[in-house]
């Protein structure tokens, strides 16, 4: 009895297999990419004046107050006070606004690192973190930290 040597072909070893795969690939990050430009389509702003906002249009130097997000207007507001008098009074006034506007909160510990990062552009380090203080779980000193780092 004699018996075969050559191995049966093994079906989708062809062109087909790496077409697949290749979207197998491609398609997750294809997928993400477009959900995240959606988000950014989105009107987050409750206006519907503003169809579409994007994150250009909100530090866009010149744009009235009433277009920018509170957050925003808050941030520069307290950039202002930290080059004009010193990071402690630009601290105390971001605390006293979130305390009066607690839908600030969620906002505050992104405007302290960005005061934090100021404070060393302007003071150095060393000064900088002289200022900090337990506003927004520290998260001035942070921002000290990483432009120092």
């Amino acid at each position: 009895m004699k018996h075969s040597t050559t191995q049966p072909t093994r079906r989708g070893r062809g062109p087909a297999r790496r077409i697949g795969r290749s979207l197998a690939l491609v398609l997750p990050v294809v997928l993400v990419l477009s959900g995240t430009l959606a988000v950014t389509r989105v009107n987050w702003s409750g206006n519907p004046s503003h169809s579409v906002l994007t994150a250009s249009d909100l530090s866009a130097p010149g744009v009235p107050a009433r277009h920018r997000a509170p957050q925003d207007v808050l941030r520069d507001q307290l950039l202002t006070e930290l080059q004009e008098k010193d990071p402690g009074v630009a601290l105390t006034h971001l605390q006293e606004a979130v305390d009066d506007r607690p839908s600030l909160a969620g906002h505050c510990a992104s405007i302290a690192r960005t005061l934090g990062r100021a404070a060393v552009r302007i003071y150095g380090p060393a000064r900088a973190q002289s200022y900090s203080r337990p506003v927004c779980d520290t998260s001035f000193a942070s921002g000290v930290l990483a432009a120092h780092s």
